[in-house]
């Protein structure tokens, strides 16, 4: 796989998503098109293929708001005790290739600028996962240390598809924009991203290790994290 050259001297800041970024996509993706619809269906006596389209159009009608993420809205929604049915699969909770690896790298650059009395490169969680969800994939892959925050959208009460998400999190982090290196695997995301003004943007084209590559375009994509992973100076 080629190597991606990042120029580190000039970011201080990495923003990684979480689900199908540092997380394989998988879990997220049975339970929604498998799992949950199935229940779904049995609970109102519907086919199984009426109750898949039934509950995409509910999905649809929220899609890239704060609500298409919360799981309270979904329970509410829905009547099914989401965080419960997510808890019954937490053994699909898998990191993406070396994604653990990437993290443990970061860890290291942060540590040579802090022996080197340089500027602090911050680590952020910048993810739209509600903060139920955040936990129970902590109890499977808990890598809350490799993080000097972890900033749910829900805590900033805007899904990062909107400007106000940035806008935000800059102002709570003091974050300069162009010195940021951002990671996610929605492209609705990154576009809002570009949109406003974050120096370095990276796709995932693999974000469900059970799928195959999605077109990531204008984006440079990377399907495993050891395309990042360069020697510290």
């Amino acid at each position: 796989m080629k190597k991606i050259s990042l120029d580190w001297n000039n970011i201080d800041t990495v923003l990684l998503d979480m689900d199908g970024t540092l997380l394989d996509l998988h879990f997220d993706n049975y339970y929604w098109h498998d799992l949950l619809p199935e229940l779904y269906a049995k609970n109102n006596a519907l086919s199984l293929s009426e109750g898949k389209s039934s509950l995409l159009a509910l999905q649809n009608k929220v899609k890239g708001t704060l609500d298409w993420y919360c799981l309270d809205y979904w329970t509410d929604t829905l009547k099914i005790d989401i965080k419960a049915l997510k808890q019954e699969i937490i053994h699909k909770i898998n990191f993406r290739p070396n994604a653990e690896n990437f993290l443990n790298d970061l860890k290291d650059r942060q540590k040579q600028r802090r022996l080197r009395s340089e500027s602090n490169l911050k680590i952020i969680m910048a993810t739209n996962a509600h903060p139920d969800a955040i936990e129970i994939k902590m109890m499977k892959a808990e890598m809350s240390q490799y993080f000097d925050d972890i900033c749910s959208s829900h805590d900033l009460g805007y899904a990062k598809e909107e400007q106000s998400f940035w806008i935000l999190l800059m102002d709570k982090y003091k974050l300069s924009s162009q010195s940021c290196l951002f990671i996610d695997d929605s492209l609705s995301v990154l576009h809002s991203a570009k949109k406003f003004g974050i120096g370095y943007l990276l796709a995932i084209d693999k974000p469900d290790s059970q799928k195959e590559k999605n077109d990531t375009s204008p984006f440079t994509a990377i399907s495993d994290f050891s395309q990042l992973m360069a020697p510290i100076n």
